[in-house]
């Protein structure tokens, strides 16, 4: 190799060194330029509980306890000393666990979730199936009960500007941060069993005959509401003269809160009704499941249990429940699920009030359960059986005392119980 050809050589490579260095430079000063995307912060995990404070702590005691939980105060319930906070990314069996050793609290408890559950299908008194069943039209011919009787139907709200709801609703109350309407339809139907106007060549008929109602909202449009809503609208209603509360909801998780506001209402002389639930099971679910109420579960047109409805020795009665036909959304619909069948009880209840002004809850409440009908199922999947409005309006003899539900656990504190996620969506029959 001549030296002429070695130089060129030597050159070309010192050439490629160079084109190499200086691009490996670039990239490595280009590698250097890119940052990392910083990451987002996980959205904070809301979750709201309910606090009873012992009598006589103050508001600055409240605020210290809080504090150690980092909770802020949402809204302050009608059931004395009792609030409702907000905790974030926080698990509340701690939080729980932190509350069970102050002496100011009395009990805590998440704030669990109620949502609607009815299964419609595809106007009418000849339609109306359930108030033959009940034999209402031989008891309408006895009494229409009375025009001052309040029935609460507390649920989603009620379209009084429905034809057959017309005039009936007396009082409002909204405890949801919807509008006050019932963008669902659920509390209209129900309030058409209870309450439609009767007689009046129009549509349909409502068990009660005459009797009036109050829309109290405490579940949103779209079927749910919290614990602390419904604790509100049942002591709201029981304040308000209600003389009958219609609870077509229920839950699989228990509730100090909401058993102090059935025992609220009932101590005012309410007479309580709920739905046992559409879970098909004998699982306990609540309100029902407390003494105050009257648990109803939901029948067919054969007077056999309806296959979604939940049963068991602490169910009350029976009342029809499969393709009811009631007031929905400006017009008319079938719908089934317990949350029909409680407001035959609830508009019977009412029909026996006017008829018998004097009878205290407990009267009432004995004399619904006496007089049902023993239908299959009575004694296993029910204890008194399947309403029948006719001897409601017989007079009322050998008065006996109201069936007693199994005890019930009072739990003060209620650590890590796990109802914050799926369980705390109760269905609302």
């Amino acid at each position: 190799m001549t030296p002429f050809n070695t130089f060129i050589r030597f050159c070309g490579i010192l050439t490629l060194a160079l084109i190499f260095s200086v691009f490996g430079l670039s990239l490595v000063v280009a590698q250097s330029s890119i940052t990392p995307l910083p990451k987002e912060p996980p959205a904070p995990k809301m979750q709201r509980i309910i606090i009873k404070y012992r009598s006589g702590v103050s508001g600055k005691v409240q605020e210290e306890i809080t504090a150690k939980i980092r909770a802020q105060k949402r809204e302050r319930l009608k059931l004395p000393g009792t609030e409702v906070y907000d905790v974030k990314n926080q698990e509340l069996g701690s939080v729980f666990k932190k509350l069970a050793a102050e002496p100011g609290v009395d009990y805590a408890e998440a704030d669990a979730i109620a949502t609607k559950s009815e299964t419609p299908n595809d106007p009418k008194f000849s339609l109306q199936w359930g108030l033959s069943k009940i034999q209402s039209p031989q008891a309408w011919d006895k009494t229409h009960g009375g025009t001052t009787v309040d029935t609460a139907i507390v649920d989603t709200g009620i379209d009084e500007s429905h034809p057959d709801l017309q005039g009936n609703v007396v009082a409002r109350a909204n405890f949801t941060t919807d509008p006050d309407a019932d963008g669902d339809g659920h509390g209209t139907h129900v309030a058409g069993i209870a309450g439609a106007t009767t007689n009046n060549a129009l549509g349909i008929a409502g068990t009660s005959y005459r009797g009036r109602l109050m829309s109290v909202k405490v579940l949103d449009n779209h079927g749910s509401g919290y614990y602390s809503w419904i604790a509100n609208g049942i002591v709201w209603a029981a304040d308000n003269g209600a003389e009958v509360i219609n609870l077509s909801l229920s839950g699989t998780s228990p509730s100090v809160t909401l058993q102090n506001a059935l025992a609220y209402a009932w101590n005012k002389g309410v007479v309580i009704v709920a739905a046992a639930g559409n879970g098909g099971n004998s699982r306990e679910n609540y309100p029902a499941y407390y003494t105050q109420a009257i648990a109803v579960a939901a029948t067919d047109q054969n007077d056999k249990k309806a296959w979604f409805s939940s049963y068991g020795s602490w169910v009350d009665l029976a009342a029809p429940g499969v393709s009811i036909l009631s007031s929905y959304k400006g017009n008319y619909s079938y719908l089934s699920g317990t949350s029909m069948s409680t407001p035959f009880v609830s508009g019977l209840a009412a029909l026996l009030k006017g008829y018998h002004g004097e009878w205290t809850n407990a009267q009432i409440r004995t004399k619904l359960e006496s007089s049902a009908d023993h239908i299959n199922g009575t004694g296993s999947y029910w204890t008194s059986g399947r309403i029948n409005a006719y001897p409601q309006a017989a007079p009322h003899t050998n008065l006996v005392q109201i069936h007693t539900k199994p005890s019930v656990l009072q739990v003060r504190i209620i650590p890590s119980y796990p109802c914050y996620n799926a369980c705390c969506l109760a269905q609302n029959p």
